[in-house]
């Protein structure tokens, strides 16, 4: 028996009718726009030619007017041509940082306060894949509220920092961290050094996660529990650029793979790695990591790159099987590319995780058979999106977007142990952003959860997010 469409089912209705809409706006709103963008072009290119031959004969200070003069004028060619949001992305974030996290590097001196906030409404299904009922509350939760503050010495030495409120209120389900906190010392382009609470330079969202930056209303798993994002870890490091790549090594405490440290992290789980994370607390130090990034970005709108994180994460921890201490070496590996010009927006990622002594974690941590941490982890995830207004004469963007990701938390798990095929998963999200100005943005997808328990619950998502 057919029923009337429910409250639940309508929004997602609505979101694909919206999706359709927005997609066939391109191929009306392109029409007749080429001569006047070319005729534009013509005309910002003479400006620049004129304004270079002034130079020469000019003192300073008009010297350094005309120069500003100059690279305004070349923007807006660059804009005109790629699109707006490589040159936002490129004239504003650095070292993989995000627009307002960078803020600081912008300054001659003195103090920068940036910032973004994030607000998510989650409706799920009534049942799950397997007909069951769901059992889960509709939320909406405002994530975040986040602010960096800065401090530019001098032209070698810059403190940045990010503080975050998750949640809304300590005094129910929140909480405030420092997400990062660092002093870099900048030698040259070519080579920096860092020091504090830092990022952990891994994927896209690790360092990039300010909404405006990434597409879809929450963070793709693969880089929440492979690649634990937000992972911060106290540490020191070099950095830089040269020759059209990127690159950043640090040398950090590793993870807590048992957990009940100082730093009260849980360990790690059937879930993946995210309860290794120390953040910096009281980090246990008995165990160290090192992690090494590098990154091909020598062609505007294009990264192709790599990372590559190894460490011990037993600190310490002695296993109840034979007495020896836990070494639980862990590896990450991940490899990553990004197109955003000409108002696409593509991504692919793919991540591996590898952790020894397993069996003993599982023991110091009296896991059942099937709740074993993975022994390896797997994830992978492409996303298209296509800005339908690239071609219009606006200053807004409307984001249509596809995202396909598989991830396993215990792709292998040791012998005596059964993997879980509820952690076998596969989200499907198609969504719409909007970004009426550049630092805000509106985006609601539906997500599709099954795994191989068939136990995944649906679920339709409003965002809303800003920067600063």
């Amino acid at each position: 028996m057919k029923h009337v469409m429910s409250v639940k089912t309508r929004p997602r209705c609505v979101l694909a009718v919206a999706v359709g809409l927005a997609l066939a706006v391109s191929a009306s709103a392109a029409h007749g726009q080429e001569a006047e963008l070319q005729e534009r072009l013509a005309e910002l290119e003479r400006q620049v030619e004129w304004l270079r031959q002034q130079l020469a004969s000019r003192d300073s200070t008009e010297l350094a007017r005309l120069e500003r003069q100059v690279e305004a004028l070349t923007r807006e060619i660059e804009e005109l041509r790629l699109g707006q949001e490589v040159v936002v992305e490129a004239d504003t974030g650095v070292y993989g940082f995000g627009p307002a996290a960078s803020k600081v590097y912008q300054l001659n001196q003195g103090v920068s306060i940036g910032g973004y906030g994030e607000l998510l409404y989650e409706n799920f299904a009534n049942e799950r894949e397997d007909g069951a009922a769901a059992a889960r509350s509709d939320q909406i939760d405002f994530l975040r509220a986040v602010f960096y503050f800065g401090y530019k010495f001098n032209d070698r030495f810059v403190f940045n920092s990010e503080i975050e409120l998750e949640h809304a209120s300590t005094g129910q389900a929140g909480s405030v961290s420092v997400e990062f906190a660092y002093i870099d010392y900048l030698a040259s382009d070519y080579l920096g050094v860092r020091g504090g609470l830092v990022l952990v330079p891994m994927g896209f969202i690790n360092e990039l996660h300010e909404p405006t930056t990434f597409l879809g209303t929450t963070r793709p798993e693969t880089e929440r529990q492979i690649i634990p994002t937000t992972w911060r870890e106290n540490g020191i490091g070099v950095f830089g650029d040269a020759a059209g790549f990127a690159y950043r090594a640090y040398l950090v405490n590793g993870l807590d793979a048992v957990g009940g440290g100082s730093s009260n992290a849980s360990g790690f789980s059937a879930a993946g790695l995210r309860g290794g994370r120390q953040k910096g607390s009281k980090a246990v130090a008995e165990d160290f990591g090192g992690v090494g990034r590098v990154d091909y970005v020598g062609l505007l709108g294009l990264v192709l790159g790599t990372s590559l994180y190894v460490g011990r994460s037993g600190q310490g921890a002695e296993s109840p099987l034979d007495g020896t201490t836990i070494a639980a070496t862990t590896l990450i590996w991940e490899g990553h590319a990004e197109y955003r010009a000409r108002g696409f927006d593509l991504r692919a990622l793919y991540a591996r995780a590898h952790i020894d002594d397993v069996e003993h974690i599982n023991a110091a941590k009296n896991l059942s058979v099937s709740e074993s941490v993975g022994e390896r982890l797997s994830g992978w995830y492409v996303q298209l999106g296509y800005d339908v207004l690239n071609r219009v004469r606006t200053r807004q963007q409307l984001i249509p977007y596809l995202r396909y990701e598989e991830i396993d938390t215990q792709d292998r798990v040791p012998n005596g142990f059964v993997a879980d095929p509820a952690y076998d998963r596969r989200i499907v999200t198609l969504g719409l952003a909007w970004k009426p100005v550049t630092h805000i943005v509106v985006k609601a997808d539906h997500q599709s959860h099954g795994n191989e328990a068939n136990t995944g619950i649906d679920r339709f998502n409003v965002a809303f997010g800003y920067i600063f």
